[in-house]
């Protein structure tokens, strides 16, 4: 079998990326900033998706925990990724799918979550019961399986100003390794709190505001179905008072906030 030999090149040592004088060709600048914004702006929306998102909290159902003005990192990726499920701009349903998760939401996780009366709003709440547990609500205390929802340990009672009202917090301290202050409004007749019992159903959970007595929760819509799960907030990485006034920026940033991990 013979072999042909590769034809010589007049000008050996230079490639195709060589210009007329041998030196290689510059990208156009435009064209590399373009690439570059092109190429983050993918890595943003993939991260965005897929593992870490943002959300600012825009009501005090989870006071103490959570304040009006907060802005968090949810994680998306703890829970199994929920594909997008809606198109940007047209605002158009599409099919959706979950990922594998690492775990499923446990007792004392704060969770972000589609609201299941309208998918398009993201409601945060603390998981306080998980599908077979039996739930039930008397006199404003939280039982689960019969016994109480934690330790409960009496901070006293103080006026919240926003509210204008009088609260009651109490620390409890959960048999499931969570820490966490609930608020009760104290001229409230805790009798109305009663509810229950329910057993929660398999693949579902039982969503509760720590500011139990200010929040919209599985007591009034009933049960989170599993696939509307959306993630764990993890810190607060800023928070913003905007009672201080938009002028005392100084004041108006709560610097004890940020950084802060939720628990």
């Amino acid at each position: 079998m013979t072999m042909k030999r590769a034809p010589k090149t007049s000008n050996p040592g230079k490639d195709s990326a060589s210009g007329k004088n041998g030196r290689p060709k510059r990208k156009n600048s435009f064209r590399e900033t373009t690439e570059a914004i092109l190429i983050a702006l993918l890595a943003a929306m993939l991260l965005r998706a897929f593992v870490v998102q943002a959300f600012r909290i825009p009501t005090g159902s989870m006071k103490d925990t959570l304040l009006v003005g907060d802005f968090l990192l949810v994680n998306k990726f703890v829970y199994g990724v929920r594909t997008p499920d809606r198109i940007p701009v047209i605002d158009a349903e599409i099919p959706f799918m979950r990922l594998p998760a690492f775990k499923a939401p446990k007792h004392g996780d704060v969770v972000v979550f589609k609201y299941p009366n309208d998918p398009k709003l993201d409601y945060i709440k603390r998981c306080i019961g998980t599908g077979g547990d039996t739930l039930e609500v008397d006199n404003g205390n939280v039982y689960i399986n019969g016994n109480p929802e934690g330790e409960a340990f009496d901070l006293g009672k103080k006026f919240d100003p926003e509210d204008g009202a009088y609260v009651r917090r109490t620390r409890i301290k959960s048999p499931y390794g969570k820490t966490y202050v609930v608020r009760h409004y104290v001229d409230k007749n805790v009798e109305l709190d009663d509810f229950g019992p329910v057993i929660i159903p398999e693949g579902h959970y039982f969503m509760m505001g720590d500011n139990r007595d200010n929040s919209s929760d599985s007591r009034v819509w009933g049960t989170l179905p599993g696939e509307n799960v959306v993630g764990e907030a993890l810190v607060i990485y800023f928070s913003w008072d905007k009672a201080a006034g938009m002028f005392n920026v100084l004041d108006s940033v709560r610097w004890s906030r940020v950084a802060n991990l939720i628990r």
